[in-house]
This record gives structure tokens, sequence and C-alpha cells, in this order.
């Protein structure tokens, strides 16, 4: 596990449904918050790869809330993450757009069989949550399971890749 690196620049990202706060360490983009958290200030000045970056995360942010995949994203400061976070984030950028899978497949997915609820800590510790789609992950009985932006949010990037409970 790498040192978390600090934060050089806290930038807005506005978008039809809120504004959203990007974070960006010297790495990339290292944290995302949803509409209504993580109200910090907007940094001044960015480094001109960090306004490159910002470009990437608002389009990606843009296709993910309009149900399409991300394409291109900035590169994603994961530093911090153990092994099993990194796993489990890499199998949940492998879930297509409009797919699902349980915190029990995804386990069984990464070699962890018996692991769903670790999984399901895992999810909730993701800093970019539309960039690495825990939306997709739903509880064994087809419920929606958690999601740090909520339920409503859930539903609703559920809804845009036309998946309905």
């Amino acid at each position: 596990m790498r040192a978390k690196q600090p934060i050089l620049a806290t930038l807005r990202l506005k978008t039809r449904d809120g504004l959203f706060t990007a974070h960006y360490s010297a790495a990339g983009l290292a944290q995302l918050d949803f509409p209504g958290g993580g109200r910090k200030a907007e940094t001044a000045a960015a480094s001109p790869a960090i306004r490159r970056w910002h470009k990437l995360a608002s389009r990606a942010v843009a296709r993910v809330l309009r149900g399409r995949p991300a394409g291109r994203t900035p590169p994603l400061d994961l530093a911090g993450a153990t092994p099993f976070q990194a796993r489990v984030w890499a199998a949940l950028r492998r879930i297509q757009t409009g797919g699902t899978q349980s915190y029990g497949q995804v386990a069984a997915a990464i070699g962890a069989p018996g692991a769903a609820r670790a999984v399901g800590g895992a999810c909730g510790a993701n800093p970019v949550p539309l960039l690495i789609p825990c939306h997709r992950v739903l509880a064994s009985d087809g419920g929606l399971g958690g999601f740090s932006g909520g339920p409503r949010w859930k539903r609703k990037l559920l809804g845009v890749e036309n998946w309905e409970l």
C-alpha cells in the first residue's frame, strides 16, 4: 500500500445533476464527492496537468450520468488502498455498463468467495464511485445494498443505465 499523496487542487465539476467536487493529487484524481458532500473551496490555481485531468473527469462523469461508459478517465490516485480494495475496484471496473453483480459474485470473481461483506466495505471505501462503478453491485437478494452516494444516487445511476429494480 502506497502512502496517500496530499491534495493539490480541489475543483468543482458542474453537471445537470448538481455540483460534484473533484480532489486531485500529483498522481491524479484522488476523490470525487457527490453534490451536497465535501463542500471544500475550489483551488484558485491548478497546474496544467490537473486542468487536463479535470477536463477528462468532467467528460467521464457526464457520460456516466447519461448511462454511457466513462470512456477515457484521468489517472486515478488510489494510493492508500489495501491490496484487497484494489482487487475489488479492478473487478468493479470490469462490470459492463447496465450490468450488475452481487457482492458475493464480486468476491468470487477476485478469488475470495465468502468475502461479500469485505467487498461491501471496499465499495464503501471507493474514493471515486462514479468512475469505479460500485453502484453496479447489489445485494444477493437483488436489493440495492449500500452506496456511498445514498440510495437515490444508486437508483439514478442504475436507471440511466436502463437497469430496473
